[in-house]
């Protein structure tokens, strides 16, 4: 076996190798200084750190000549503080229950090929890059810390998910990596890509920052930026008028003239990244130079999460502030502190250098092994820690989930005498680190939010900028669990030193009582304010749709509230009411005062012609006329509703009725004082009788039908009045009122028509005339009150109809009786049997 695999390493090699003997072999021998490093110490659980410390030179190179690497300042200090890190949890004994805890730290050069050369080299146990090989080394990563750029975090979840390590991150990761699906190796312990996107949307709304401009570099990051914030700004009601994707080598020429356009434009969204700030003012300042007359300063809102200080300078003189977005921590530190130095000769006193060179590899490495603990003023001073990153928490957690998982085999290995700690693999770790409690652990104000993603706190940090002086910072507002705090000391501060925050918006506010109204051609931002439609309210500034008020409300006369309605009804107490009781209890006076001279001078002739018991039917029909429209006045109850229209067209039915018989009868008289006719023995009380008989019992049977079918009921009438409920009686069924009204006016009808053809008939007491006047006085009323019905609203409705009863009833108490009472009261002379022949012979 041994053989065999001998056989296949030197089949292995034999490619490998010639690939070293190329015509223009790459000369690493004095580039030995600057190989890619990686600092390791063993330990009995083993996590990686891959960070971006330094960069490739941009420098031009001979084609045979390794690139070399550019040195940061910032990379020793990445480097101690990933370390420290790693020292100040294994100080806490009980967080790894006496297990040591051992690192691999490299640096990807922030590109895909030093990501990639980190990832296998972590993986590779061997001397050389070459996974699954085992020789020499027999740690196994668990854990993979994420420090590098947020661009790397995938290929590296591509990389260590295939031997399931679980990665997690210590900075914002890539929306990308939530999949998952796709990369369900990866745990974020940070917030994702736009986590500050809903701040900024309520920043705009809180402000009143309609009107907007949108810049981002013309990268794929700037174009996914783009797609993913213009619909949240679309969706809140936020113009985007200027949209510009920035080139980061090309110049933007027409930047000028979007910006004259939309001069009230003062507030920009950029998507930004530190090292391209002054390449985003540069033009903004060239720009607004060439602006004739006075500039309002700018608001400048990033996307960056992070701080940079900026001195005074004269391309800032166009800006009003900068915002910019950072993380909440637990406890408080010194932001804006300069990062400690650490000297480079670090490696010679902590850690032992050695270069890697093995034939399966075509590169060398130089490996750096810790060999005592890091001493520095930044250990000593565990709050610089969380000055850079949550490194500290990030290892905390996993020492954490690294000692929960290690428990159980410790314990199954208990009494075995076995050196060393149990053997962890990286799939057994998943599960501890999926556990809610350990977001806890975290230096930051990090949450798992609805939909189970890591959000977190955030400061939204303001650098003013003022004209003679260097830009001051403040914390302007506070972006905690998705809501908006304003600093409102900071905002007056700002107004005494005159830094006032700028408006940006098309239009001043609708106010209250007001909706907007779109202008056509134009953002939906610019609008014009019309009043509310009658019925509605708004109540809020800039509303897009005004509120209609309860039907029991209406609007004030500003239309920014909606106040009760009066009830109204025809009340006793009011002037009207008042008039028309009176009027009625007056015809009622009047009629019994008829109906008493009639019972007086019952056997007077002008009493006894024309039948005297239908004269004493139409007058007690008369007063129940005048009583019944007593049912019309006051507050509406189910049996006013019931009886007020059925007694009215009853009573008015047998009072029609009764002059009717007259009619008949006066027309039966003079037929039957002609020689030979037969209509004499017609004439009597039971015709009479008859006659309104019939016609009460057919308003009678109608009556019935409307109240077996479909009774009136009180009812509210909330719509006839703008300012009023009306209480009044519901019909129910319109037909049959209108059928009650109509036979009514039916019966009249005819009884005018006879009366008019009767007219000139003779006789001294020929009620023909008078029946005529009354009917005339009768239609003429109740033909009028149809319009004057229909026209009206509310109690003035019902109003009209009580006038329509008294009228035509006094019209009929009038015409057919006064002149009766005139003779009997000042013409006795003209009531007797002599006077009565006398006419009745001149008639002849």
């Amino acid at each position: 076996m041994d053989l065999l695999l001998l056989l296949l390493m030197l089949m292995v090699s034999q490619p490998l190798s010639g690939k070293l003997r190329m015509k223009c072999p790459l000369n690493l021998d004095h580039q030995d200084g600057e190989k890619p490093w990686s600092y390791y110490r063993t330990g009995d659980l083993l996590i990686g750190i891959v960070i971006s410390a330094s960069e490739i030179a941009l420098a031009t190179l001979p084609f045979n000549m390794a690139p070399s690497n550019q040195i940061q300042l910032s990379y020793y200090e990445k480097i101690v503080r990933a370390i420290c890190n790693i020292e100040l949890v294994m100080e806490n004994p009980e967080l790894l229950n006496n297990l040591t805890l051992g690192y691999k730290i490299h640096d990807n050069y922030d590109n895909t090929l030093g990501t990639s050369d980190a990832l296998l080299d972590m993986l590779s146990t061997g001397e050389a890059n070459i996974p699954n090989y085992n020789c020499g080394r027999k740690d196994k990563l668990l854990a993979l810390v994420d420090g590098a750029s947020r661009d790397s975090s995938i290929q590296m979840s591509t990389l260590a998910g295939t031997y399931k390590v679980p990665q997690v991150n210590e900075r914002i990761a890539s929306e990308a990596l939530n999949d998952k699906s796709q990369f369900p190796f990866f745990h974020p312990m940070f917030p994702k890509d736009g986590i500050q996107y809903p701040g900024i949307v309520q920043i705009l709304l809180h402000f009143g920052w309609t009107l907007i401009g949108l810049f981002a570099p013309d990268t794929e990051k700037g174009e996914n930026f783009m797609r993913m914030f213009t619909p949240m700004l679309v969706k809140n009601r936020i113009c985007v008028v200027i949209s510009q994707q920035f080139s980061l080598t090309a110049h933007t020429p027409f930047l000028r003239d979007a910006l004259s356009k939309w001069r009230q434009v003062n507030v920009f969204v950029h998507f930004i990244e530190y090292d391209s700030l002054w390449d985003r003012i540069l033009p903004f300042h060239s720009a607004l130079e060439g602006l004739p007359g006075p500039i309002e300063g700018k608001v400048w809102i990033m996307t960056m999460v992070g701080v940079f200080l900026v001195k005074k300078d004269r391309r800032l003189k166009h800006i009003h502030s900068i915002w910019t977005f950072l993380f909440q921590w637990k406890e408080s530190y010194n932001a804006y502190k300069d990062p400690f130095f650490v000297e480079h000769e670090f490696q010679a006193e902590y850690f032992h250098c050695s270069v890697s060179k093995h034939t399966f590899s075509v590169k060398g490495r130089r490996r750096c092994t810790q060999k005592a603990p890091v001493e520095t003023q930044e250990k000593k001073n565990r709050m610089e820690i969380t000055n850079d990153s949550d490194t500290y928490s990030i290892i905390k957690i996993l020492a954490h989930a690294l000692s929960a998982a290690s428990q159980p085999q410790r314990r199954r290995k208990k009494g075995e005498e076995r050196s060393g700690a149990p053997r962890l693999q990286p799939w057994k770790f998943h599960p501890f680190l999926k556990k809610r409690e350990l977001y806890n652990l975290s230096l930051l104000k990090v949450y798992l939010d609805q939909n189970g993603d890591v959000a977190a706190d955030l400061y939204i940090i303001g650098m003013v900028v003022f004209p003679k002086e260097d830009p001051i910072h403040k914390i302007l507002e506070n972006f905690e669990r998705q809501r908006l705090t304003i600093n409102q000391d900071v905002l007056s501060q700002l107004k005494l030193l005159n830094k006032s925050l700028p408006q940006s918006k098309c239009v001043e506010k609708c106010h209250p009582g007001f909706v907007k109204q779109a202008r056509e051609g134009e953002p939906f931002c610019c609008y014009d304010c019309i009043p509310c439609p009658e019925g509605t309210i708004s109540t809020q500034e800039d509303t897009t749709k005004c509120t209609k008020c309860p039907d029991d409300q209406y609007p004030t006369k500003n239309r920014v509230q909606c106040i009760p309605k009066r009830i109204t009804f025809l009340y006793y107490e009011e002037h009207l009411s008042i008039i028309l009781i009176s009027f009625a209890l007056l015809l009622f006076l009047t009629t019994g005062f008829v109906l008493i001279i009639f019972i007086t001078y019952l056997e007077t002739p002008i009493v006894k012609a024309n039948n005297r018991d239908l004269s004493f039917i139409l007058l007690v029909s008369l007063l129940f006329c005048f009583l019944s429209s007593l049912f019309f006045i006051g507050r509406p109850k189910k049996a006013t509703c019931l009886l007020r229209q059925t007694v009215f067209s009853i009573v008015f039915s047998v009072a029609v009725s009764s002059v009717l018989a007259k009619t008949i009868t006066v027309v039966l008289a003079f037929l039957a004082s002609k020689p030979g006719n037969k209509v004499r023995r017609w004439l009597g009380k039971s015709l009479a009788n008859s006659i309104i008989f019939s016609c009460s019992a057919v308003q009678i049977l109608i009556c019935a039908m409307w109240l077996g079918v479909s009774p009136p009921f009180p009812d509210s009438d909330l719509h006839s009045q703008p300012e009023e409920i009306i209480l009044q009686c519901n019909e129910s069924s319109v037909i049959m009122f209108y059928v009650v009204l109509g036979y009514m006016g039916f019966l009249a009808a005819i009884c005018f028509t006879m009366a008019f053809l009767a007219r000139n008939l003779p006789g001294a007491f020929n009620e023909a005339k008078l029946i005529t006047f009354s009917m005339l006085v009768f239609c003429s009323v109740w033909v009028s009150f149809l319009p004057t019905y229909l026209s009206t609203k509310g109690k003035y409705m019902v109003a009209v109809q009580v006038f329509s009863i008294l009228v035509s009833g006094a019209g009929l108490l009038s015409c057919i009786f006064f002149p009766k009472c005139y003779i009997i009261i000042l013409r006795p002379d003209l009531n007797t049997k002599e006077h009565l022949m006398a006419k009745a012979g001149e008639g002849l």
